[in-house]
């Protein structure tokens, strides 16, 4: 099953992802979208900034009753049906189940942990994916439980690829699935260094 939802799921750059499941269609993060993707039924946004709740690429997927995720900052740039999480908080949608979990760094200034801005899991199918959010390696990672893990690893503002390492080594998916490189930070060979620093311990797709 897990492949199954792996091969359902789109890295669309950055930290943006589409997973499509029985006829759900789910955004997070969409940033720099390519035009003619399908419309959301729900929209995870992780926080504020411009790479993360972009209006822009958020109006094209939207559509009357798309249902977006998100935290207190993003709920007052977007417009429709804006559910606001805590971290810990868990909501379902048809069959979607989202908890939010906490994103923060802890070395650098850029994501305060008061801000109270998430990563999420989702229970799709059975198979829980987990989406870290712009975050460093944090204590919490030990307590989240997910087959699959979306990392980030470009360094700057969110963890390097040898903290994302620990972090996947701290969480123990099934699937680590390195993100927010190649783009705005960060470039493929961050993804490389971390899929072969975790050869033979962790699977490490990198998606496209």
């Amino acid at each position: 099953m897990i492949d199954e939802v792996l091969k359902n799921m789109r890295w669309l750059g950055h930290s943006g992802f589409l997973i499509q499941s029985k006829g759900q269609i789910i955004y997070i993060d969409p940033y720099k979208i390519a035009d003619g993707l399908p419309k959301a039924d729900i929209i995870l946004v992780s926080h504020d900034h411009y790479d993360h709740c972009s209006i822009e690429d958020i109006n094209k997927l939207k559509k009357k009753d798309t249902i977006f995720i998100t935290e207190k900052n993003s709920a007052e740039k977007l417009q429709g049906k804006v559910t606001v999480l805590q971290a810990g908080d868990k909501i379902d949608i048809d069959g979607v189940s989202v908890t939010a979990v906490p994103a923060y760094n802890t070395n650098k200034k850029f994501h305060p942990q008061q801000n109270g801005w998430l990563g999420f899991v989702l229970t799709i199918e059975g198979v829980r994916i987990y989406h870290a959010g712009d975050t460093d390696y944090i204590p919490e990672m030990k307590d989240i439980d997910t087959e699959v893990a979306l990392l980030p690893v470009s360094g700057t503002y969110v963890m390097t690829a040898n903290e994302g390492v620990q972090a996947a080594l701290d969480i123990k998916p099934t699937v680590a699935v390195p993100m927010h490189c190649g783009s705005l930070v960060g470039t493929m060979a961050d993804a490389k260094t971390f899929a072969e620093a975790l050869e033979g311990k962790i699977r490490v797709e990198i998606l496209s």
